[in-house]
C-alpha cells in the first residue's frame, strides 16, 4: 500500500475519562493557527455522545472509535496525543497500525500493559472507591464525575466550565484488560509529558515512561488537565515534537 502524504502537521487529540472533545477547546485553535490539522474525537458514551452509553461500551469500543477516525479521515503521519485514560486507546492503535503514526504522545496518561486493566493500575483503595461509587450512582454502569479540583483545575471559571461538561464514565472501560502484541509504543517515536503537581492515578505510568531509554520524558507545571490550565505552554511542547 502506498503511503499518502499530507503537507500539514496532523494531530489527533484523545481525551481522558469523564471528558470529551470539548476539553481541547483552548488548545485546538493554537495548533490550527500554526497550520496544523487537528482532530478531537469523543469516545462513545461521553461528552456529546453520552446518549450512546450502554453496558456494552468497553475499552475495545474506545479503540474502535479512535481507529475509525484514522481510517475514515485517511490520516497518516499523525501525532497522536492521549490524555490520562486516553493512553489506553492510543497504545492499542500504535500496537495495531504504527504505520499511520509519526509520534505518540502520552499527556500525563495511562500506559497499559498487556493483560492488565486500567483499574489494576490504581491503588487498591482507589479501585474500591471507584467501584463503590459506580454501584451507588448507577448500579455499576458508570463512575460519577469527580470535582474539578481532582484534575488540577483551580481557577473558578475553568472549574465551573469543566464541571458543566464532564459526564459519568463507563466503568467497563476501566475493568477490561487489553491484549498487546508489542511493548507500548511499538517502535513509534514516543514522548511522555508528566504534569506537576503529580496526579496519583498515573504514577505507575510516569515511572514506566522514565525507564524507557528511547522515549522523551518532559515535565510541565500545569495540573492534570494541562489543556485547560496551560494551553499555551502545552501547544509549544506539542509543536516542538517532531
Amino acid at each position: 500500500m502506498s503511503r499518502p502524504t499530507h503537507p500539514d502537521r496532523t494531530y489527533v487529540l484523545l481525551h481522558g475519562a469523564w471528558h470529551g472533545a470539548w476539553c481541547w477547546q483552548k488548545l485546538t485553535p493554537l495548533l490550527e493557527a500554526r497550520g496544523a490539522q487537528v482532530h478531537t474525537p469523543t469516545q462513545t458514551g461521553l461528552g456529546e455522545r453520552a446518549h450512546l452509553l450502554s453496558p456494552s461500551v468497553g475499552l475495545e469500543t474506545f479503540v474502535d472509535d479512535l481507529m475509525q477516525v484514522l481510517v475514515d479521515e485517511d490520516l497518516w503521519d499523525v501525532i497522536l496525543v492521549g490524555h490520562s485514560f486516553g493512553g489506553n486507546a492510543i497504545t492499542v492503535v500504535a500496537d495495531r497500525c504504527p504505520e499511520r503514526l509519526r509520534h505518540l504522545v502520552y499527556l500525563d496518561a495511562v500506559i497499559p500493559r498487556s493483560g492488565q486493566s486500567a483499574m489494576s493500575q490504581l491503588s487498591p483503595e482507589l479501585q474500591q472507591a471507584r467501584r463503590q461509587a459506580a454501584l451507588e450512582s448507577s448500579c455499576g454502569l458508570t463512575m460519577p464525575v469527580p470535582e474539578a479540583r481532582a484534575f488540577g483545575v483551580s481557577d473558578p471559571d475553568d472549574a465551573r466550565w469543566l464541571s458543566a461538561h464532564l459526564t459519568p464514565h463507563p466503568i467497563k472501560t476501566y475493568e477490561d484488560a487489553l491484549t498487546l502484541n508489542h511493548p507500548p509504543g511499538h517502535g513509534v517515536a514516543t514522548t511522555y509529558i508528566a504534569v506537576t503537581p503529580d496526579y496519583g492515578p498515573t504514577q505507575k505510568s510516569r515511572d514506566y515512561a522514565k525507564a524507557q531509554a528511547d522515549w522523551n520524558y518532559l515535565e510541565l507545571a500545569a495540573g492534570h488537565d494541562a489543556m485547560v490550565t496551560s494551553p499555551e505552554a502545552l501547544a509549544e511542547i506539542l509543536w516542538a515534537i517532531e
